[in-house]
């Protein structure tokens, strides 16, 4: 089969495309912005990029077009398959259909820790000899690659396969959740907070969108669900038809952990001991996920002290507190970070990581379409409140500006923060204060136009 993938350079559609790819399929695709690094994994694979989303592409004469949710009415080549009447489908409805069909999918779900959590889980099994398929919204650091299509299974046909479970819609002509197209069996209902502010008007319906993923898990199936979440306890309240199980309880029950010192971890079931985590990750959200990573794993058959072991040797996954390079002794940082409790988390993990006395510099794009709109501004000020000094980014105009007054969000924090509306001047001012044993974390969603490059430049120019 040919398929041409519209919005082929995203994350999402840009895994697909390399599955699609190693399955056998002739893959093409089009995006309106065709850069590194997804360009040159996909070129790399064989497929063929073109610039734009012009009609005239209706001459390659594709079996099917797959649509990206970055599509809308409008986009020339949309509309020209509209007009012809072309097969088409969405992303996630064609991985369902063609890549997940009699696979055991172990799906990630939540408003945050998906992508390190399905690459821990991912890893476990590849560590147990399961050589599983997985497509991540990221690239596992063990893996080196964002999707793959795995192996034969164990019982030569139903292969495991991990999928990160996102809550965002499904295309234009879709506007259920991602997530209900990937018929887990076993599922992990991580956290849940208000985001996706352009297509939820509120977390009600965030909650109805997993309640519909509830009900796709079939009665053998598992739910590994945080005991922390209300909203996850209220979902569940509408209705649960298959085994569950909880982690994180405070009481102990279900799966429960005891840190130390070091940053290792005990990991209990039901009270009893499994065994111990050793690693280097930090963050009681990066614990959790451990958690939830090792009771999924137990569903397909690896027992947890070796789900334990696994995780000394992950290597967690690109763009999550990843040095970029330390120029006279200060470090910078990329990190994923974009909604506000995630923002707090990350900055009180490196608090953890590099003590009380190292500063702290934290640099934020906020360019989510949930930032943008301006439904999480307030809470800036307390995600954060552990960095040192702030240098907020909001570009003043194009598709990525903000619509409110990011210095007037930031303002709480007083002198501490600033706010900028060209990156050059950002980078100016923090290789200015900047000083040896400083921490320079970069979070952004998005490329941040360089930052972190510019940064080390800038730093190793004074």
């Amino acid at each position: 089969m040919h398929i041409h993938i519209l919005g082929i350079c995203g994350t999402f559609m840009g895994g697909l495309a390399v599955l699609a790819r190693q399955a056998g399929h002739k893959v093409t695709g089009c995006d309106a912005n065709v850069y590194p690094p997804m360009s040159t994994q996909l070129e790399e694979q064989g497929i063929a990029l073109i610039e734009g989303f012009g009609a005239e592409q209706i001459a390659l004469q594709p079996d099917l077009y797959v649509i990206g949710n970055v599509v809308s009415r409008g986009n020339p080549l949309m509309e020209e398959i509209l007009n012809r009447g072309l097969p088409y489908t969405s992303g996630p409805q064609w991985i369902g259909e063609h890549i997940l069909r009699h696979r055991w999918v172990l799906a990630v779900a939540g408003t945050h820790g998906k992508t390190t959590t399905s690459s821990m889980l991912a890893w476990i099994l590849q560590d147990a000899g399961y050589a599983p398929g997985f497509l991540i919204g990221g690239v596992p650091m063990n893996f080196g690659i964002s999707a793959r299509l795995g192996g034969e299974g164990r019982d030569g046909e139903s292969a495991f396969f991990v999928i990160e479970a996102d809550e965002y819609d499904t295309a234009f002509f879709d506007k259920r959740s991602k997530f209900v197209h990937y018929h887990a069996r076993t599922a992990i209902l991580n956290n849940l907070e208000y985001d996706h502010a352009d297509i939820f008007p509120d977390l009600a319906a965030i909650e109805t969108q997993f309640h519909h993923l509830v009900r796709t898990v079939p009665g053998v199936g598992r739910l590994v669900v945080n005991a922390r979440e209300p909203g996850l306890q209220r979902v569940l309240a509408r209705g649960c038809w298959s085994d569950k199980e909880l982690f994180g309880a405070r009481d102990a029950s279900g799966w429960s952990l005891h840190e130390h010192h070091d940053g290792s971890f005990d990991v209990f079931l039901d009270g009893e001991l499994q065994g111990t985590v050793q690693w280097k990750l930090s963050g009681e959200h990066n614990r959790l996920n451990a958690l939830a990573a090792i009771a999924a794993a137990r569903h397909v058959g690896v027992p947890p002290a070796q789900a334990i072991a696994a995780l000394a040797n992950f290597e967690s996954v690109r763009r999550r507190m990843e040095v970029r390079g330390v120029v006279d002794d200060v470090t910078v940082y990329d990190d994923f970070a974009h909604h506000p409790t995630a923002i707090a988390t990350t900055v009180a993990g490196l608090r953890k990581q590099a003590g009380g006395n190292a500063r702290i510099l934290a640099v934020l794009e906020p360019r989510s379409n949930t930032m943008k709109l301006g439904a999480m501004k307030d809470a800036l000020p307390d995600s954060l409140a552990e960095a040192d000094l702030v240098y907020g980014y909001g570009a003043a105009s194009g598709k990525d500006a903000l619509g409110w007054s990011l210095a007037d969000a930031l303002a709480p924090l007083g002198a501490r923060a600033q706010a900028f509306d060209d990156i050059d001047a950002l980078v100016t001012a923090v290789a200015r204060d900047a000083r040896p044993g400083d921490q320079v974390l970069a979070m952004s969603n998005g490329g941040f136009g360089g930052v972190h490059q510019k940064l080390l430049d800038a730093l190793a120019r004074r």
